[in-house]
């Protein structure tokens, strides 16, 4: 499956696949946020990578895009071109089924800038990708992350006992968020303001 969009715009967000010429951003975004992201995201546990590095991990993204193995994308402030987050669409969950993954910069916490970003991508995966069910997966410890599904009408239908090892090394239950296609006409996520448009700029929406 390939949800086709490779940018994406909101109200105030653009959302589009990472390109290697986003490195410079990537990592300012990245290293300013690590203290904010330490206890739940992997990366933000470890040293700082280099330019280079950040460069090479663009590319590989960008790669895996155009492929249609995994769909990650930076987050961008549609008046200053700052990097506000990543997100992605994770083809992780089984056929018919995409996983939603977000992160936000520290310095735009309690903006919605989460629920923004996975509506959005609700709708891709919904609308471009005719999926049958998009999930949300955090630690139960994430309260933050945790208050996004329910917002977009996601249903919380499980919690995975003891199944994330925090970058800590401490061991938290998987809450699981659903949302299914038959319920997605009346959720808010169908409400949320996008355009999609493809490799060439064409409209998708």
């Amino acid at each position: 499956m390939h949800p086709v969009a490779y940018r994406i715009e909101t109200p105030r967000l653009v959302v589009r696949c990472w390109s290697p010429d986003d490195a410079p951003k990537a990592k300012k975004a990245e290293d300013e946020s690590r203290e904010s992201l330490r206890a739940f995201m992997p990366w933000a546990d470890r040293a700082p990578e280099t330019l280079t590095e950040v460069i090479e991990k663009l590319r590989q993204f960008r790669s895996w895009f155009d492929a249609g193995e995994d769909f990650l994308f930076g987050a961008f402030d549609k008046a200053s071109g700052d990097v506000v987050g990543g997100t992605g669409l994770h083809p992780r969950v089984g056929k018919g089924g995409l996983e939603i993954g977000y992160w936000v910069h520290a310095g735009h916490h309690r903006k919605g800038i989460a629920t923004e970003m996975a509506g959005a991508l609700t709708r891709v995966a919904f609308e471009l990708g005719r999926m049958r069910w998009v999930e949300i997966r955090c630690a139960t410890k994430n309260v933050a992350s945790a208050g996004v599904p329910p917002k977009l009408g996601f249903t919380h239908e499980a919690t995975l006992r003891e199944r994330l090892t925090l970058p800590s090394g401490e061991v938290d239950d998987a809450l699981v968020f659903t949302l299914l296609a038959r319920d997605y006409d009346a959720s808010p996520a169908k409400r949320i303001a996008f355009t999609a448009l493809d490799a060439a700029g064409r409209d998708l929406s």
